[in-house]
C-alpha cells in the first residue's frame, strides 16, 4: 500500500500544512493518527462552515487527512501528554506545524521527543523557521509563504493591487517539502540506525517559489521587471484571448526558434523578414507594437481553431487558460493521476492527488477523513489500554 507501509506516524497538526505533510504520508501507505484537542479538534475542521457550504462534507479537510485515524487526546492534561507520549515513543515520524512555544510547554518539542526517541523523524513546520526575531510570529501561508517570501509583490502589475493567492497553496508546498525531507531522513535511518530533526517553513518555501528571481536580484544585484503582457521583451511567451474572451499561453521561451512556427501560424510569414520583427531584439523593441497586432489576430478565432493551428506547428508550444470546471474535465488531468477515487462507504469520492507516483510500489487512498475522534479507542487500545481504562479517561475529559 505504497512506498510508506508500516511507517508509523504521529501528527500535531492544525490547518493545512502540518497536516498537508501527514497527509501525503498517509498517501503514500503511512500509517497517520492525527492526534486532536477535545472540542472542535483540528480547526480546519470549521472549513466547510467557514466557506458557507450547506452540504455535510468539507473538501478541504477531507484533501490533507484521508487515509489518516483522529485520536482525540487532550496533551494540556498530566495523563494525555502520556499517552501522547507514548505514542510518539512508537512511532517512526512525528510531524507538526504548531509554534514552538507551544510544544516547548507541553514537551513535544524536538530535544525532548528525541530524547525519549532516538529513532524519531521529526518534521517541524513553521511560518518563519526555527532562529531569528520571529520564530515563534503566527503566520498562515498567505503571510509568510505569499507576502513576506517577494512572491505577491513579483506577480503585482505596476497600477495594480498585489493578486490574492488561492487556498493552502503555500501551506501545501510546505507540507511536499517537510514530506520529503522526512522521506530523506527514514532513509538516512536506515543507514545511521538514528532519526534527526528535519524543518522548513512557509517563508522557505515563498523563497524557493521565487529563487528564479531572488537568483537573480542576487547575482547581478538588480531584480527582474514584473511582468506586463503588453510589453512582454518575447511575444512569443504571452498570453492571448481568443474570440470568446478566453485566455491562451503561448510558450515560446527561445525566441529564434518560436517566432517563425508563431509568424506562419498567425498567417504572416514573412514577419520573420520585417525589420521590426526579424530579430529577437527588433521584437523586444517593438513588442508593444507587436502584441497589439497579435492581439487583433487572435481575437478572430476560437481558442480550439487556435489550437489546431499551434499544434500543426510542431515547434509552437501552448496551453489553454483553464477554468477549474475546465480542469476537471480535461482528460489528460485524469491521465496523468491528477485526481483519485477515495473509499467512500460503499462508492467512493473524487478529490484531488498527490503529486508523486511509485510505480514500484503504488499507493492508493484508504478511506475519507476521518470524524473527529473517530478512532480514539482503536489507537489507544493499540497502546494496550483496557475498555475500562478508556471509559475512566474519557470520564476525566482525557479523551473524547
Amino acid at each position: 500500500m505504497g512506498p510508506m507501509e508500516g511507517v508509523r506516524v504521529v501528527e500535531l497538526g492544525v490547518w493545512v500544512a502540518g497536516p498537508a505533510a501527514g497527509g501525503i504520508l498517509a498517501d503514500w501507505g503511512a500509517d497517520v493518527v492525527k492526534i486532536e484537542p477535545p472540542g472542535l479538534g483540528d480547526p480546519a475542521r470549521l472549513f466547510a462552515s467557514m466557506l458557507g457550504g450547506d452540504l455535510a462534507v468539507n473538501p478541504p479537510f477531507e484533501m490533507d487527512n484521508r487515509s489518516k485515524r483522529s485520536a482525540v487526546i487532550d496533551l494540556a492534561t498530566e495523563e494525555g501528554r502520556a499517552l501522547g507520549l507514548e505514542l510518539v515513543d512508537r512511532a517512526d515520524v512525528f510531524v507538526t506545524n504548531v509554534r514552538q512555544a507551544g510544544l516547548a510547554r507541553i514537551g513535544f518539542d524536538p530535544d525532548s521527543l528525541l530524547a525519549r526517541n532516538p529513532r524519531l523523524v521529526y518534521g517541524a513546520i513553521s511560518g518563519y523557521g526555527r532562529s531569528g526575531p520571529d520564530r515563534d510570529k503566527a503566520a498562515y501561508d498567505i503571510a509568510g509563504f505569499w507576502a513576506r517570501s517577494g512572491i505577491a509583490h513579483m506577480l503585482t502589475t505596476p497600477g495594480q493591487h498585489p493578486p490574492f493567492q488561492r487556498g493552502g497553496m503555500g501551506d501545501h508546498n510546505a507540507g511536499l517539502a517537510a514530506a520529503g525531507a522526512i522521506a530523506a531522513a527514514l532513509f538516512c535511518r536506515e543507514r545511521t540506525g538514528r532519526g534527526q530533526l528535519v524543518s522548513t517553513s512557509l517563508l522557505r518555501e515563498g523563497l524557493y517559489t521565487l529563487s528564479f528571481d531572488l537568483a537573480i536580484a542576487l547575482r547581478y544585484g538588480v531584480p527582474l521587471a514584473v511582468a506586463d503582457r503588453k510589453a512582454m521583451g518575447n511575444p512569443a511567451i504571452n498570453n492571448y484571448q481568443d474570440a470568446d474572451g478566453r485566455w491562451f499561453w503561448l510558450v515560446g521561451l527561445e525566441g529564434d526558434r518560436h517566432w517563425p512556427p508563431l509568424a506562419r501560424a498567425v498567417g504572416h510569414p514573412e514577419w520573420t523578414e520585417e525589420p521590426r520583427f526579424a530579430t529577437a531584439k527588433d521584437r523586444a523593441r517593438n513588442a508593444a507594437v507587436l502584441i497589439a497586432l497579435l492581439d487583433e489576430i487572435f481575437a478572430t478565432k476560437s481558442r480550439e481553431a487556435w489550437g489546431a493551428i499551434f499544434d500543426a506547428e510542431p515547434e509552437l508550444w501552448w496551453a489553454p487558460v483553464q477554468s477549474l470546471d475546465e480542469v476537471i474535465s480535461d482528460p489528460q488531468v485524469h491521465e496523468a493521476g491528477g485526481l483519485c477515487e477515495v473509499p467512500d462507504g460503499a462508492a467512493t469520492t473524487l478529490l484531488p492527488a498527490t503529486p508523486a507516483d511509485f510505480h514500484g510500489t503504488p499507493w492508493r487512498p484508504r478511506w475519507m477523513a476521518p470524524a473527529h475522534g473517530q478512532h480514539t479507542d482503536a489507537v489507544l487500545r493499540e497502546l494496550g489500554r483496557s475498555d475500562a481504562e478508556l471509559a475512566a479517561l474519557r470520564a476525566k475529559g482525557v479523551i473524547a
